[in-house]
């Protein structure tokens, strides 16, 4: 298998997950020396490459390397992601806008590109995108990153109508809160939160099931399925004193 984002949180989890059941697991990942530390805990089972997801030429690179060596996998998680609070009336944050939307949106395309020629040759493969609750509905003080989590829903689900033929699956999964670098500095309550282990098990046994879309965990489902139909008034009015997911720093002066 081969997984983006995986230097920590949900991806490091799922490499973990499918490393110990025996897998050959690609990871990539902007940070070397948390890949190297992975990768000497599990020997022979996980392959370190370093990548960002927003160099389509590197991950075509990195990934026809990687099936030189291992073949085609089976199974691909495009995990790779990043959260961070925006304003669209600061104009410092239009470069925050970019990189979101070019890591959550335009990374899964870069991840999956690579690979579906190949497995549309084998007449096989599991793609797994994922991308977020977040994605169900606007929120206040993360307008880039649920736009991106939405686009990506949308992107997912055409994917899985133009991969159906070819014997892939694709499958969204959009999770709640789970404990990573992501959510830690989150200011607000964040109901049912997830250790990345739990959520990887979880996702890993969505990937194994069939299921074309989930929502992990399942109380989170259920409060989904009400953001979906919650008249705009209403929902407005819920989220219009919330807190807000904290802006990126400016650099100093």
């Amino acid at each position: 298998m081969f997984v983006t984002g995986g230097s920590a949180g949900i991806g490091r989890a799922l490499a973990v997950r499918h490393a110990s059941l025996g897998a050959t697991v690609g990871v990539t990942g902007r940070r070397p020396e948390a890949l190297a530390a992975l990768a000497a805990e599990w020997p022979g089972r996980i392959v370190p490459i370093v990548a960002d997801v927003r160099d389509a030429a590197a991950m075509q690179d990195r990934a026809a390397a990687f099936m030189d060596r291992h073949g085609c996998p089976s199974l691909v998680y495009a995990n790779a992601g990043i959260s961070i609070g925006t304003l669209t009336e600061q104009s410092g944050d239009a470069e925050v806008f970019r990189e979101i939307l070019d890591t959550n949106v335009l990374g899964l395309a870069q991840t999956f590109g690579p690979f579906l020629s190949p497995m549309q040759a084998r007449g096989s493969g599991t793609l797994v995108g994922i991308a977020s609750v977040a994605g169900l509905r606007g929120l206040p003080g993360a307008s880039a990153y649920a736009a991106s989590k939405a686009a990506a829903i949308a992107y997912l689900e055409s994917l899985r109508i133009e991969s159906r033929a070819y014997g892939i699956r694709v499958v969204t999964v959009c999770p709640g809160y789970i404990a990573t670098g992501m959510t830690e500095h989150n200011p607000y309550p964040m109901p049912f939160l997830l250790a990345a282990d739990d959520a990887a098990r979880r996702i890993a046994r969505i990937a194994r099931d069939g299921r074309s879309f989930a929502i992990v965990p399942w109380q989170m489902a259920i409060v989904g399925r009400v953001m979906k139909v919650l008249p705009d008034w209403l929902w407005d009015r819920a989220l219009a004193g919330a807190a807000r997911k904290p802006r990126r720093a400016p650099p100093p002066a």
